[in-house]
């Protein structure tokens, strides 16, 4: 796989940062300006990014003390996770990022990572059980070395402007996937840096988390619909490789994760947890790091069709919450 890789002349350069996940990557990308460099999610800290950072930066001829600037589109781990290691190198260049993402990066890997005990309680009583519950909690804290050191941190948010190499970008609120996740799009070339907001060829993540967004697949599919009316030319997304058709593949979101939403409702002409409803939609065969995923993409849609008042969410002696189809209260 060719890691790095020139687009518009030279000026943006797209650098696949490696991943442990099935994934394989995801992109760094490098915006040249007269002055230095802009970096652009620079990926999850590990020894294989660092080296990959390393080799890119010889390949561009540059150093890390030619970067300006480090601009991230949101706080999940392997886009944030090497931002501070990547400040320190370029001898403090400032990291970008909205304040929702800031909050919510320290409410994952902050002091005393709030995060996990919260997101545990939810899935045990969403259906998981004790000993998944348990593999969870060790799953998450295992990413806390690969966001380490965190970043020092300057607000960039909805509507302000932003340098990336030469030219002045337009940062857009695209909740949903991450919430306070930001787009940046410069209108005059048609050009966007989505981060996970929109993606070539897979579906981004939309996941329900506690202290996070109240309903948040309703939040990714209105700005989905709003970003489609962009005029884009061509799209730099955070996986996969740059595309043109960023209007029709929004929309194709749209109408997946409706599609997604009659599969679930399907599922609950009798009263079933999320965990159930998970293991119906995404089978068995998940690792730890799916499962979670899968859960929580489980959750933003029943939470969704609660919220809409398709289905009726209602807590079992047992203490589950359970869900069932709204049509269900008019049976005897």
């Amino acid at each position: 796989m060719q890691q790095v890789i020139e687009h518009e002349g030279g000026a943006i350069v797209q650098v696949k940062v490696p991943l442990p996940f099935p994934l394989r990557w995801v992109n760094g990308y490098v915006v040249k300006g007269k002055n230095g460099l802009t970096i652009i999610d620079p990926g999850l800290h590990t020894p294989e990014a660092e080296t990959c950072w390393d080799d890119a930066m010889r390949l561009i001829g540059c150093t890390y003390t030619d970067i300006e600037r480090i601009v991230l589109t949101h706080y999940h781990p392997d886009h944030y996770g090497l931002a501070g290691w990547m400040q320190d190198r370029s001898g403090g260049a400032p990291v970008w990022m909205s304040g929702e993402g800031v909050r919510l990066a320290q409410f994952l890997w902050g002091e005393g990572t709030p995060m996990t005990p919260a997101l545990t309680a939810l899935f045990r009583e969403h259906g998981m059980d004790d000993e998944l519950c348990a593999q969870i909690r060790v799953h998450m804290d295992d990413f806390v070395p690969l966001v380490s050191p965190q970043p020092r941190t300057s607000l960039l948010e909805p509507g302000d402007t932003v340098r990336l190499g030469d030219d002045e970008y337009t940062a857009i609120l695209t909740p949903g996937h991450a919430a306070g996740h930001l787009c940046l799009y410069r209108a005059e070339d048609r050009r966007i840096f989505c981060g996970d907001h929109v993606l070539p060829q897979i579906s981004p993540n939309v996941s329900w988390m506690p202290g996070v967004e109240d309903n948040p697949l309703d939040a990714f599919l209105s700005s989905l619909k709003e970003v489609a009316g962009l005029d884009v030319g061509i799209a730099y997304p955070g996986h996969r490789e740059p595309f043109s058709r960023f209007a029709e593949r929004a929309l194709e979101l749209v109408d997946h994760h409706q599609e997604r939403l009659a599969l679930m409702l399907s599922k609950l002409s009798v009263p079933c947890s999320a965990f159930a409803v998970c293991r119906e939609v995404f089978g068995e065969r998940l690792t730890v790091h799916q499962l979670r995923f899968a859960l929580a993409e489980t959750l933003a849609h029943l939470v969704y069709l609660e919220r809409s008042g398709q289905a009726v969410c209602e807590r079992s002696a047992n203490g589950i919450f359970m869900f069932r189809a709204a049509a269900a209260i008019l049976q005897p």
